[in-house]
């Protein structure tokens, strides 16, 4: 008994210790994000003072948060009706008055995103994809093509970051005489916190200069707040509008689709849907997208970094966890508007370190869209075809939509019907095609892929015009010799490797 008495005495102990620590973290924290907003010009005080605050909220949370965050046991499959196929939505036809339900829609795009990754400076919807046309290109011809078909009126919103929004802002003159009103709002620009004492590295507002790496947009998750204190929420709704479609801009098959949204504003019960999740079967490359579970009787997204570690594999398993989550989302304005405004808006933590280029460890603190699911009602997951997730993330990915697999029409891309069966072929390519410009100049022209199960490239490696790959092609170049693939070869379950120069004679 003593022991346990002792024992439960000293866990008390530690619990009030933990809360002193945690009450001198949050005064700390909020000494110095006065000392940054006291640095503020007049015109910047009344954003930067709804960043700082929406911050805070955050840090507070991750403060008292312990551990992942789903407790395993609770998680069980969804139950049948709630993950829909999408065949059975399809299958219900479209309503004569099409253009009145498109008329209720708004297209919101995830624009926050460099493409550093890909070694380009710049907001990455501004990398060309498929003939001289960008990411933001194709996603306005889109729009335009509807409102064009259907006589309707379906505006495109780009939620951009501070690292997106000049840029941006300048290339939509281009669009001024095109069929589609285009609006921006930003995200919030929270500091960036030094993991040892989880304080901001930045001294002052300004974020240009030595001072880019101070800030951060934080996660798409943000879009709830941005949006409703952007003013542009309540503006849309007065104008009529219900949904929102969202989507990563970086998604070349999330484009609007008529059946869901014929669905969420005739839905076949009666009662409305406040939040729909397109969700597709796994296959081995998505065994780390966030899936969606039935937890504490709501529909609930569980990410990998929520997992506990001993549970990783079964999260990872393509068996238990069929499906993940593309991040196309479709939700209701005014479901918005209320849970935004009673603060209801539940989203998990993502904390996520980085070590900045003086080898500084800090940390962000980040939200995702998809989270608030559970916070919605009457939410409801969509089993969509493979052909509306399409990222383009590397330049593996740019291979396979800028390459005849793909035929683009009115700024959508849909798999050729040349081709004989409809899975994408895996393909991976090697460290010197990461930047965009080392790609382009490596290929002389795109090769013909339409039946190409695998394509692995390693190596200092060139492929002239009218090259065709077929079957599982793997190309490897030791360290030093370079191969260049001759134009017009036919290259079918092919290993090459060692030198192979092609000389110009």
């Amino acid at each position: 008994f003593v022991q346990d008495f002792s024992q439960a005495m000293s866990q008390a102990g530690s619990s009030q210790f933990q809360e002193v620590i945690r009450q001198e973290l949050e005064y700390s924290m909020k000494v110095e994000l006065d000392k940054i907003l006291a640095t503020a010009h007049s015109n910047e005080i009344e954003h930067t003072k709804k960043d700082l605050e929406g911050f805070k909220k955050l840090f507070h949370r991750f403060l008292q948060e312990k551990g992942p965050s789903v407790d395993w046991g609770k998680i069980q499959r969804p139950p049948e009706d709630s993950i829909q196929p999408y065949e059975k939505i399809k299958a219900r036809g479209l309503p004569d008055n099409i253009a009145s339900v498109l008329n209720k829609l708004v297209v919101v795009k995830l624009n926050g995103g460099l493409g550093t990754s890909m070694g380009c400076k710049g907001p990455k919807s501004l990398i060309g994809v498929r003939n001289e046309n960008t990411f933001l290109d194709l996603t306005v011809q889109q729009i335009e093509h509807l409102n064009k078909s259907y006589n309707t009126d379906v505006p495109l919103v780009l939620m951009n970051s501070f690292n997106t929004d000049d840029d941006t802002k300048k290339i939509l003159q281009k669009y001024s005489h095109s069929r589609v009103k285009i609006y921006t709002f930003n995200q919030s620009r929270y500091p960036r916190i030094n993991k040892e004492t989880l304080l901001p590295i930045a001294k002052d507002v300004s974020y240009s200069g030595e001072n880019t790496e101070c800030w951060y947009p934080p996660g798409h998750g943000d879009i709830y707040a941005s949006f409703y204190n952007s003013g542009l929420l309540d503006n849309l709704i007065a104008e009529g509008k219900e949904y929102i479609f969202v989507s990563n801009i970086d998604n070349l098959g999330a484009t609007v689709d008529l059946y869901i949204l014929n669905h969420l504003m005739n839905p076949p019960n009666g009662k409305r849907c406040e939040f729909v999740m397109e969700v597709t079967n796994k296959t081995r490359a998505d065994v780390k997208g966030g899936t969606l579970t039935q937890y504490e009787n709501k529909l609930r997204l569980v990410e990998i970094a929520q997992v506990p570690k001993a549970h990783v594999d079964e999260f990872k398993s393509v068996s238990k966890f069929k499906i993940f989550n593309t991040n196309n989302l479709w939700i209701a304005l005014s479901a918005i508007k209320r849970l935004q405004e009673k603060n209801a808006i539940d989203m998990e933590i993502i904390v996520n370190p980085k070590t900045l280029d003086g080898g500084l460890n800090v940390i962000q603190l980040e939200t995702a869209v998809g989270a608030a699911i559970k916070s919605f009602e009457n939410s409801l997951g969509i089993n969509v075809p493979r052909s509306r997730f399409l990222p383009v993330k590397t330049t593996s990915d740019l291979l396979l939509v800028m390459s005849n697999l793909y035929s683009l029409n009115a700024g959508s891309l849909t798999m050729s019907e040349k081709r004989e069966f409809p899975t994408v072929p895996l393909v991976k390519l090697g460290s010197s095609f990461t930047k965009v410009q080392d790609y382009l100049r490596r290929f002389e022209s795109i090769p013909d892929m339409l039946e190409l199960d695998h394509l692995t490239v390693s190596g200092d490696v060139t492929f002239g015009k009218n090259v065709s790959l077929k079957g599982t092609v793997i190309i490897i170049a030791n360290h030093g010799d370079r191969i260049d693939i001759p134009a017009g070869a036919l290259l079918e379950n092919k290993i090459v490797s060692g030198n192979l120069r092609i000389l110009d004679h």
